[in-house]
C-alpha cells in the first residue's frame, strides 16, 4: 500500500512519475529516483477504481510485479510491507523480517502434484551479509488473500512452518520467478495472529509505528545493497 511505501518515498526524496509506463486504465502509481548508486523505483497499486480502497492481496501484485518487470527491467526486486506475525514462532510487533521461503496457505489444490503446485514454495533471494551486517530476523512467509485466518489457512500456514503472513508475498516471488529477478521480501509484524485480540484491528493500531520501523529497516538494507554486486549480498 502507498501508505506503507509513502515514509520510504520520502526519505529516499523520490518523485511520482506522471507518464508511466503502464496502461492508462490501471490506478498504479510508480515513484521514481537516485539515491546514491542506485536507481530506484517504489510501484503501489494504488486504489480500486470502484470502491476507493487500496488494491490489496494477490492479483494486484502480480499484475504490478509483472508490468514492472517488463517496463523496468530492474536487476533486483523488494517486496515490501507489513505483515502479520505468529507468538508461537517468537514473532512480536513491530518486528522486521527478512524472508527465508515463501509460500501459498488457500490454493488446495487435493491433486498429486498441483497439490505441490497449490502451495508454490520458493526460497528467496539468498542474502547472509545483510543479515547478519544488519542483525536482521529471518523467518518464512506464508501468503493468502484473507487477513483473517480459517482453520483450513492455519492448517496450511503450519504445514509451510510460517513466521508471518501475508496478502502479497508469494505473489510477487511467483512472477519474479518467472523471470529469474532476485527477489527479497522484507516484513514489519503489525498483528499477532494467533493472539487474543483481533487481527484487523491490531493492524489498524499499529500500521503508523511499523511503517515507520520498516522504513528505517528498508533504508539500512538499501545503504547495505549501495555499491555492492549481487552476490555480496
Amino acid at each position: 500500500m502507498q501508505k506503507e511505501a509513502q515514509p520510504l518515498i520520502n526519505r529516499l526524496r523520490l518523485v511520482e512519475e506522471v507518464n508511466t509506463p503502464f496502461p492508462k486504465e490501471v490506478t498504479w502509481i510508480m515513484f521514481k529516483g537516485m539515491y546514491k548508486d542506485l536507481n530506484i523505483n517504489i510501484v503501489c497499486p494504488g486504489k480500486d477504481s470502484t470502491l476507493g480502497v487500496e488494491s490489496v492481496g494477490t492479483v494486484p501484485a502480480s499484475l504490478v510485479t509483472y508490468a514492472s518487470i517488463l517496463a523496468i527491467q530492474p536487476d533486483l526486486i523488494i517486496n515490501a510491507g507489513t505483515a502479520g506475525g505468529f507468538k508461537a514462532k517468537g514473532a512480536c510487533i513491530s518486528d522486521v523480517y527478512v524472508v527465508s521461503t515463501v509460500a501459498f496457505h488457500d490454493r488446495r489444490i487435493p491433486v498429486p502434484v498441483l497439490d505441490i503446485y497449490g502451495v508454490g514454495m520458493r526460497n528467496t533471494f539468498p542474502t547472509p551479509n545483510l543479515i547478519k551486517e544488519l542483525n536482521l530476523k529471518v523467518g518464512r512467509l506464508s501468503t493468502g488473500d484473507s487477513m483473517d485466518m480459517s482453520p483450513h489457512d492455519e492448517e496450511s500456514i503450519t504445514a509451510n512452518d510460517a513466521t508471518v503472513k501475508d496478502m502479497e508475498g508469494a505473489a510477487v516471488a511467483y512472477v519474479a520467478d518467472i523471470f529469474k529477478v532476485p527477489t527479497i521480501l522484507i516484513k514489519g509484524v503489525t498483528d499477532i495472529v494467533d493472539g487474543n485480540r483481533p487481527t484487523s484491528e491490531e493492524f489498524l493500531e499499529n500500521l503508523a509505528a511499523v511503517t515507520a520501523k520498516l522504513d528505517e529497516s528498508l533504508t539500512k538494507v538499501i545503504d547495505f545493497i549501495s555499491g555492492k554486486c549481487l552476490s555480496d549480498l
